[in-house]
C-alpha cells in the first residue's frame, strides 16, 4: 500500500500532503520495518497507518 496523496486530519481539519506527513513507528506488536504511522505535521494527531515494506 503506498502512501496516499493526500489525507485528511479531523483534529485541525487540514489536507495534508502524504509526502508531507510525519512517519512514525506503529504501537502495538506491528513490525516498525513494514508498517510505519502517518501524522499531521501542523498538530500531530494520527491520520492513518500504512504498510511500507516495499517502498
Amino acid at each position: 500500500m503506498p502512501v496516499p496523496e493526500t489525507l485528511d486530519c479531523d483534529v485541525c481539519d487540514r489536507t495534508v500532503p502524504g509526502a508531507d506527513a510525519v512517519r512514525r513507528k506503529t504501537m502495538g506488536d506491528l513490525d516498525p520495518t513494514k508498517w510505519q504511522t502517518l501524522c499531521c505535521p501542523h498538530c500531530g494527531n494520527r491520520l492513518k497507518t500504512v504498510l511500507v515494506a516495499d517502498e
